[in-house]
């Protein structure tokens, strides 16, 4: 167990970032603080204590040694996108310290990372960083995510409720939350500046996410045996949409790699996605998102199940070809798509896409696996809210029989998010906003910005 993650490599993720920041595109007039953190007090220790992680060997399956890499430990969230969250909340802190400006941020979430972010707002105004009038957050999500949305003070108190609204769009594409959060910053953000005093920081770019998820590299560095250890490889699996986590676990990689202080195994990335969203697993296989490639499902009238058997890397059942497994994962066509396919192309990996049914299958005997890393699934699978954890141990174990693992031995799945309905409580329907369009957004965000304005 890692304790204090963020504060244990406060100095490395620093050197780290200082990258990213000489990366920045000249000329880009979009708001983004700095990347750098705080200096480190025993405040910004108190806001970081959220950031365990740990790794746990599991039974082996197949000639394959597994471990669980643990990132769902804050209480508050049980998802890795409190690391990123973090990270991104500190850089805001530190920025609001030094210039004096205040802050809003404006996330397109399917919920994670909106759960994420509203935590460590909170955080933050409890560690005393910054107060509720210097930072405030909009998320915008989903109606299909509702239920997903853990309720927290930021929520439940009726005056930071307001300063930091949680705005539920209806669309039959869930993914267009993201162009509406992106054009309402675009159209607004200077004009609230100019008005209000306020910055709008749009948070989606990958480098925000990355920066906190090179932590993973780090982590296996010190707490897993290296290529001098005999272990040449190690594959890397993860549930992913836009595999945010793998692409700073290989930025990561390669700065641990350039310190020379120790070689890391090579790593090699395998994807785990589910039928709703397939895009990363098709683009590996054909190099394209085109859903025209997925393999042809035949119903089973006896079992009352559609079945394929043309490609290994897709469900072999599933109740429907067009299900929705977990809302979380609702991004089609991801830009990363091409980046990652490069990396796996040149390092080895993979991917696979699983289905309800297959979970389902093999749900006793993954909660069986779990509980030896002190992960505990609901005994009823119809009280999980958070799938990822399951799809990516069902990826694992179905990879494994079909003979999709790369040949390394050594396999490290990377726990996301897992939760179930006894976790949390729903932010109830009269604690959320709605927004049907940009003006309706731009309306609750103004309202906002102005009740910290009148402070």
């Amino acid at each position: 167990m890692l304790k204090n993650a963020l504060t244990h490599y406060h100095a490395e993720l620093q050197d780290a970032m200082a990258a990213l920041e000489g990366d920045r595109v000249e000329g880009d007039e979009a708001f983004s603080p700095a990347f750098r953190l705080p200096d480190p007090s025993a405040a910004l220790e108190r806001f970081f204590s959220v950031s365990d992680i740990g790794v746990t060997e599991l039974p082996a399956y197949h000639g394959h040694a597994l471990r669980l890499l643990d990132l769902m430990r804050n209480p508050g969230t049980h998802t890795t996108k409190t690391l990123a969250s973090l990270t991104i909340i500190a850089r805001a802190v530190r920025h609001i310290t030094e210039t004096g400006e205040r802050i809003m941020i404006v996330t397109p979430s399917s919920a994670n990372k909106a759960t994420a972010l509203r935590d460590a707002v909170h955080r933050a105004i409890s560690a005393g960083l910054v107060t509720e009038n210097q930072l405030q957050i909009t998320s915008v999500v989903p109606a299909v995510s509702t239920a997903k949305l853990w309720s927290s003070p930021l929520s439940e108190h009726a005056e930071l409720r307001r300063r930091n609204p949680l705005v539920v769009h209806e669309s039959e594409e869930p993914a267009s939350v993201k162009e509406l959060a992106s054009a309402f910053a675009a159209e607004n953000a200077e004009r609230l500046q100019r008005r209000y005093g306020v910055r709008i920081w749009y948070t989606l770019g990958l480098d925000n996410y990355r920066a906190a998820d090179m932590i993973r590299a780090f982590a296996e560095r010190d707490l897993l045996p290296g290529a001098d250890s005999g272990t040449p490889t190690r594959t890397h699996v993860h549930s992913v949409s836009s595999a945010f986590g793998l692409l700073g676990h290989d930025l990561g990689h390669r700065k641990v790699t350039e310190n020379g202080c120790r070689t890391l195994p090579q790593a090699r990335y395998f994807l785990v996605q589910h039928l709703g969203t397939p895009d990363m697993v098709l683009s590996l296989r054909h190099g394209t998102h085109d859903r025209g490639n997925l393999p042809v499902y035949r119903l089973d009238q006896a079992e009352g199940l559609y079945r394929q058997d043309e490609d290994p890397h897709f469900p072999a059942t599933t109740f429907d070809p067009e299900e929705q497994l977990d809302p979380t994962f609702y991004t089609r066509r991801p830009v990363t798509s091409a980046q990652m396919d490069s990396i796996i192309a040149a390092q080895g990996g993979g991917g696979v896409v699983v289905s309800l049914h297959e979970c389902l299958s093999r749900y006793a005997e993954v909660r069986a696996l779990l509980a030896d890393a002190d992960v505990t699934l609901p005994v009823d699978p119809r009280r999980l809210r958070e799938w990822s954890l399951v799809m990516a141990v069902t990826g694992t174990l179905n990879a494994a029989d079909r003979g999709l693992l790369p040949d390394s031995g050594d396999v490290l799945i990377h726990g996301s998010g897992s939760y179930s309905d006894r976790d949390y409580h729903p932010v109830p329907a009269h604690h959320r906003f709605t927004a049907a369009d940009m003006t309706a957004l731009a309306g609750h965000v103004e309202d906002a910005v102005r009740a910290a304005t009148s402070r």
